[in-house]
This record gives C-alpha cells, structure tokens and sequence, in this order.
C-alpha cells in the first residue's frame, strides 16, 4: 500500500526541500533589509504610486468583474459538450441551444440596463 504513495511522497518531500532552500538562500545571501521610508511604499512599474491607502473601487468594476467570471463560466461549460458532441447526441445540442440563448438574453438585458458601461 505504502508503494503505491511513494512517489507522491518522494514529490512532495522534493517540494519542500527545495522550497525551503530558496527560502534559507534569499535570507543568508539576498539584499541587507534596509530601514528607509521610501521602501515601504508602494510603486508601480518603478514610478511611485498615485494611489493613496483610503482609495476604493466603485461599484462598475466589481460589476464588470462579476459579469465576466459569469459569461466567462459559459465556456466551461460548452466546452465538454464541443469536444463530445457525437456522444451526447441531439439532446445535447438541444440544451446546449437553450443554454447559449438564456445566457445571449442575460448578456442583452445587462448591456440594456448599462451594466457594461464604464465610468
């Protein structure tokens, strides 16, 4: 039985091993910590940041960002039945019909209502 999990535990032990060295090397050979003000904040693209601690998000990205892991979703689900369609048969493609125009009239009633727009 043990046989059987041996190479997961030989992975997993490698894993660790080499995990925890990289960790000891960057502590023993990386860069001396430095005490100074400006390497605490945070930058961007190697120009300090504009943006300040308080800044908060509206409403339209969270929405935006909600609208596309749903529609995104859609995919996960078409994409079995695209690579099987032959042995799923016409049912199949029947609610796959159903299932891709309830989505296409969600997608028309969120652009309709202005979710999509950006401000």
């Amino acid at each position: 039985m043990l046989s059987t999990y041996l190479p997961a535990l030989v992975f997993v032990a490698l894993g660790a091993v080499v995990g925890g060295s990289f960790a000891v090397l960057n502590q023993v050979l990386g860069p001396a910590k430095s005490k100074l003000v400006a390497t605490g904040d945070p930058y961007e693209c190697g120009l300090p940041s504009e943006v300040k601690q308080g800044f908060r998000f509206g409403i339209s990205f969270y929405l935006i960002a909600m609208l596309f892991i749903l529609f995104d979703i859609e995919v996960v689900f078409l994409y079995p039945i695209a690579v099987e369609l032959r042995a799923f048969g016409t049912f199949a493609l029947l609610e796959t019909i159903v299932f891709v125009v309830l989505l296409m009239v969600a997608f028309i009633y969120v652009w309709r209502r202005g979710a999509l727009e950006w401000k």
